[in-house]
C-alpha cells in the first residue's frame, strides 16, 4: 500500500498552546571573523528522519486551520507529538489514515518537541474495536498518555498494548484485560515493584496474609490502622502471574489497580475511567 504523504504546502507554524513546549533549534555557526588564522568546520547536522516506524494514535487535536497535532505511540521512540499538515482538509486522505486503535507506519522529521509527519500508512492486522471494546480502547489511551512521559521507549509496553487491543476486539473479559495493561504499564514504566516479596520483611509474599501496597515501595504486611487496600497474598501472588481465573482476585485487584493508578496520576481524573465504571462496573 502506498503511503499517504502530508500536504506540504500547509501552514509552517507551530502551535501557540502555552501547553506545548517548543525547543527552538540554534541556527547556524557564525563563521570566523576575516582576520582569524582559521576558519572554524561546519558541524553537519544530525539526521532526524524515521522511516515506517509501527504506531498508534492516542489523541488528536486542531492544529491552526487544516493541520492537526497527533500524540502517537511507536514501537522504538514511544510517546511522541506530530504535527499533521494538512490534515483537515476535506480531500486529505489522512483524514481516513490517522484513526486511532489502527495500526500505522509512520514516518517524521524534526529535532523538536513536536517533530513533521511526513507519511502515514494503514498497516492493517487488527480488528475495528466495537461498543464498550471501544471505549476500554480510550481508556487504555488515556493512561498511556498521563503516565508515558514523551520520548521513552517502551517497545514491551507497545507490544502489550497491541495485544491489549487484539484481545478487546475479540471481546476477551473486559475487567481481566484491563488489569493486564494497567499492571503492565506500571511496571514497563518503572513505578510497581515486585509482588512477590514483602517489602518490610523481605521475605516472599504468603497467599495467606493480608497486605497492602506501599505505591513507592510495594507490599508490606497489613496493619490495624492502614486505610490503603488490603489484599491477599494469594491475589498479589496472582497478580504477578496474571492468573484472574479467582473472582476475589478480580475483585481485590480492582480496587488495589484504582488505587495506584490514582496515586501515580497525582490526582488527576481519568475521564474514560468513570465511563466505564458506570457502564460495566469495573
Amino acid at each position: 500500500m502506498n503511503a499517504i504523504i502530508a500536504d506540504a504546502d500547509a501552514e509552517q507554524a507551530l502551535p501557540d498552546d502555552a501547553a506545548v513546549l517548543i525547543s527552538i533549534a540554534p541556527g547556524p555557526a557564525a563563521t570566523a571573523a576575516a582576520a582569524g588564522p582559521k576558519r572554524r568546520a561546519r558541524i553537519p547536522e544530525r539526521d532526524t528522519r524515521v522511516s515506517g516506524q509501527p504506531g498508534f494514535v492516542l489523541h488528536s487535536y486542531p492544529h491552526r486551520e487544516t493541520s492537526l497535532i497527533i500524540d502517537v505511540f511507536t514501537r522504538d521512540y514511544g510517546r511522541i507529538a506530530l504535527v499533521a499538515k494538512g490534515a483537515k482538509r476535506p480531500l486529505s486522505k489522512l483524514r481516513g489514515v490517522l484513526q486511532t486503535f489502527q495500526p500505522l507506519s509512520l514516518s517524521w522529521s524534526g529535532k523538536s518537541e513536536i517533530r513533521t509527519l511526513i507519511a502515514a500508512e494503514w498497516v492493517g492486522g487488527l480488528l475495528p474495536l466495537e461498543k464498550s471494546a471501544l471505549l476500554c480502547g480510550f481508556y487504555l489511551n488515556e493512561l498511556l498518555v498521563k503516565l508515558v512521559a514523551r520520548d521513552d521507549p517502551h517497545a514491551a509496553l507497545f507490544n502489550h498494548y497491541v495485544t491489549t487491543l487484539n484481545q478487546l476486539a475479540h471481546l476477551e473479559p473486559a475487567p481481566i484485560v484491563l488489569r493486564q495493561f494497567e499492571r503492565a504499564l506500571l511496571k514497563q514504566t518503572g513505578v510497581a515493584g515486585d509482588f512477590t516479596r514483602c517489602t518490610s520483611s523481605r521475605q516472599p509474599v504468603d497467599p495467606a496474609e493480608s497486605y497492602v501496597v506501599d505505591p513507592e515501595r510495594g507490599p508490606r504486611l497489613a496493619r490495624a490502622a492502614d486505610a490503603w487496600p488490603r489484599v491477599s497474598g494469594k491475589t498479589l501472588l496472582d497478580m504477578e502471574r496474571e492468573d484472574y481465573s479467582d473472582p476475589a482476585t478480580q475483585a481485590q485487584s480492582k480496587v488495589l489497580m484504582r488505587f495506584l493508578l490514582a496515586h501515580h496520576l497525582g490526582g488527576a481524573p481519568l475521564n474514560t475511567r468513570q465511563i466505564l465504571i458506570d457502564l460495566m462496573q469495573l
